[in-house]
């Protein structure tokens, strides 16, 4: 809501519309907190918050960063200084920008391949099929990729594949979700509306993570430095976009969760979702988050919304030399 403001009372966070108190939940409960538009937070708040270990964002209303109050950096400072000097080495950058876009690409491709598996009789299998066979060639390139720049370029190849068949995937709405490309900032369709606002999550996530364990999500292997950019996260969430993010976009459109009419298009094109459904899909977000899955490499059960954690965590051991390559997540 435009008028909401976010305050506390001992230990519970407020959200407050016009002085009067709407919504109320114990801080212990939290893990983060992000504010679309221009809500307001008191300093008593964002003290809380620090002391607490609770990420407070800010984005605005369509869905892009612009600001992160956090507690005081925490993590080994020798851990740091080896993530800093492995993104300056090529070679280094190179075979672990693999690592993220191989799983990315065959994340993308079990996706594709499970609506060819369940629904054979509605959608293109031919599309389909050469869709999941060239995706199934691009591992092989990958590790024959010299540096960063082949890389980018292929997993901008995979990238057009997989999203010109990602109307294959939408069986029900068609005619309000439809995708013409993949579009960002502004998007300008639904569906992309909806996986931006989703990918906008999975990053609050994924630095949340990487911060915890001591990385620095500002310096990343795949994405380059730049002022302001998360690049590490970006990293990270190249392997679970597909899972976290693309899934849930695609059932809750085909379970009529959200409807075309939950979003509007502005004079420049930009298309943006309403509060309602924003609130709809930040539930299935937090629904799914709860879902228990067994993490392909620690082969233990996990609730999904550890696994930004559990790669995090992964990638620190690598970089310490406990692990001699980082495992990146592979969907089962």
């Amino acid at each position: 809501m435009p008028d909401s403001y976010l305050a506390c009372d001992g230990e519970n966070v407020l959200i407050k519309v016009k002085d009067e108190i709407r919504f109320r939940v114990p801080v212990h409960n939290l893990e983060g907190i992000v504010c679309f538009g221009f809500a307001g937070a008191s300093p008593k708040l964002m003290y809380l918050c620090c002391e607490r270990g609770v990420s407070l964002s800010f984005l605005t209303k369509y869905g892009n960063f612009m600001g992160r109050v956090t507690g005081s950096v925490s993590g080994n400072v020798l851990l740091r200084r080896t993530q800093y000097r492995w993104s300056d080495d090529e070679e280094v950058s190179s075979r672990l920008s693999q690592r993220f876009i191989t799983a990315k690409i065959i994340n993308s491709r079990a996706v594709l391949h499970r609506a060819l598996r369940d629904h054979t009789k509605v959608v293109d299998t031919k599309s389909l099929e050469e869709a999941i066979n060239y995706l199934a060639r691009m591992p092989e390139r990958l590790e024959k990729a010299s540096n960063g720049n082949v890389i980018r370029g292929i997993e901008g190849e995979a990238a057009h594949i997989y999203f010109s068949n990602f109307n294959q995937l939408i069986l029900s709405q068609k005619d309000g979700f439809c995708m013409s490309g993949r579009t960002r900032r502004p998007p300008t369709d639904r569906i992309n509306a909806l996986l931006s606002f989703l990918y906008t999550m999975l990053a609050h996530e994924v630095v949340a993570a990487l911060e915890s364990v001591g990385l620095d999500p500002q310096v990343g292997f795949l994405h380059r430095d730049r002022p302001g950019r998360p690049s590490l996260a970006l990293d990270i969430m190249e392997e679970l976009r597909p899972h976290f993010a693309d899934r849930l976009a695609v059932t809750l459109i085909n379970r009529n969760q959200i409807n075309a009419g939950g979003f509007t298009v502005k004079e420049n094109g930009a298309v943006l979702m309403d509060s309602d459904t924003r609130k709809e899909v930040l539930t299935a977000w937090q629904k799914r988050k709860q879902e228990e899955i067994t993490h392909p490499y620690i082969e233990e059960k996990i609730p999904l919304g550890l696994v930004p954690y559990v790669q995090a965590l992964l990638l620190a051991r690598h970089m310490r030399g406990d692990l001699e390559d980082y495992p990146p997540f592979f969907w089962k």
